[in-house]
């Protein structure tokens, strides 16, 4: 590649002319519809345009179904179209992505409740601006809607310590992946135990939130060894760069004062 299309290439990433990596859900003829109308039929746009769903690419069908290409065929039931879930549906309509919550939630007190009113995904979620799950969901304003706070706020206690170390692990492994260490596997764990984490409060059983959050913690433990490996790893090329800097720098002090006895002895 010559050096001009080098940097025609850097100067089209510095003014966004390059698609980035992200996985932005692209607009569909759902979207087109639906976000040109009025009140209660285009607010679901401009809410699903905030949402960590809409940021991860996961579009209307990918929820509702139907064929978000054909504006004629997207709400046919043909399509595969399924419309709004009913209140006690939720839930199943939630888990066909979210397997492993929906197990947890549907074994616990609130999915055991659900035909009388318990607590859903939409409930604590909202339906289409939901933002990445976050322990500020366990909150004493949104849970003592239902009942008291006590035992939301235990299982809220119990889970801010691993949450501190799942949100630390991530940032050093990123961290690392800049560096150009190989931190695939250990991303993998993360991931695994990220999500089992997530799984371990939708069943709202407080011993049970305590029980587990030790599993994911002696886990994080493991990774946080490996990151701590790697970071005297790294300490230790630091340090070698620096000592081969301060050779080249003697190096080169001493070729100059070389240079220069000999200089003066070629004028003497």
């Amino acid at each position: 590649m010559s050096r001009v299309a080098i940097w025609l290439f850097l100067l089209a990433g510095c003014f966004g002319l390059i698609p980035t990596s992200g996985a932005l859900a692209a607009d569909t003829v759902c979207i087109e519809c639906h976000g040109g109308q009025p009140g209660a039929l285009g607010a679901p746009v401009a809410e699903w345009r905030t949402s960590i769903h809409a940021q991860n690419g996961v579009s209307c069908h990918d929820c509702h179904g139907g064929d978000s290409t054909d504006f004629a065929m997207a709400m046919n039931p043909e399509r595969g179209f399924l419309g709004a879930p009913e209140y006690g549906e939720v839930p199943g309509f939630c888990g066909r992505c979210h397997v492993g919550v929906s197990e947890s939630y549907m074994a616990g007190a609130h999915g055991q409740a659900i035909e009388s009113g318990g607590a859903q995904c939409v409930v604590c979620h909202g339906n289409h601006a939901i933002q990445k799950a976050s322990l500020d969901l366990i909150n004493e304003e949104a849970c003592s809607q239902c009942h008291a706070y006590d035992r939301a706020a235990l299982i809220r206690l119990s889970l801010v310590e691993t949450d501190t170390m799942v949100a630390e692990v991530e940032h050093d492994l990123e961290r690392l992946y800049r560096l150009g260490f190989a931190v695939d596997d250990m991303q993998g764990t993360l991931y695994s135990q990220r999500n089992r984490f997530h799984q371990i409060f939708h069943g709202v059983d407080v011993e049970r939130v305590r029980a587990e959050t030790a599993g994911v913690q002696a886990k994080l433990g493991k990774i946080g060894n490996k990151i701590a490996a790697l970071d005297s790893t790294l300490g230790q090329r630091k340090l070698w760069g620096s000592v081969v800097i301060g050779l080249f720098f003697l190096a080169g002090v001493i070729f100059l004062l070389v240079r220069k006895a000999y200089e003066e002895d070629e004028k003497s």
